[in-house]
């Protein structure tokens, strides 16, 4: 789950309200072991939802940092080629596998 949560801090534009949400329902759903809370343990988890959120907006809007804003845009495109090597399928010739006859 917590390989979900995106790094928010030194982007222009700052990060959403949203998205610090987001990151925060994933870090309470992690810590929680839950995805979706049972009826009985629904309003905890919503405070403490709410509580992670409002913890993380202050240490994103309170950090300093002498490095140039992100691009979201860049982020986006190199976190896309990443992906696409690592998911990549190999060329290699396998024992056994029937290649597709290239002529």
């Amino acid at each position: 789950m917590c390989r979900n949560i995106k790094t928010l801090a030194n982007f222009a534009p700052p990060a959403t309200e949203a998205e610090i949400r987001a990151s925060a329902l994933q870090f309470v759903r992690k810590l929680s072991g839950a995805t979706r809370p049972s009826r009985a343990n629904e309003a905890v988890f919503n405070q403490a939802v709410d509580d992670v959120t409002a913890v993380a907006e202050r240490l994103l809007r309170s950090l300093q940092t002498n490095a140039a804003p992100r691009d979201r845009e860049d982020e986006l495109r190199k976190a896309r080629e990443r992906s696409r090597v690592r998911f990549q399928k190999p060329d290699v010739e396998r024992p056994g596998i029937s290649q597709p006859n290239p002529l």
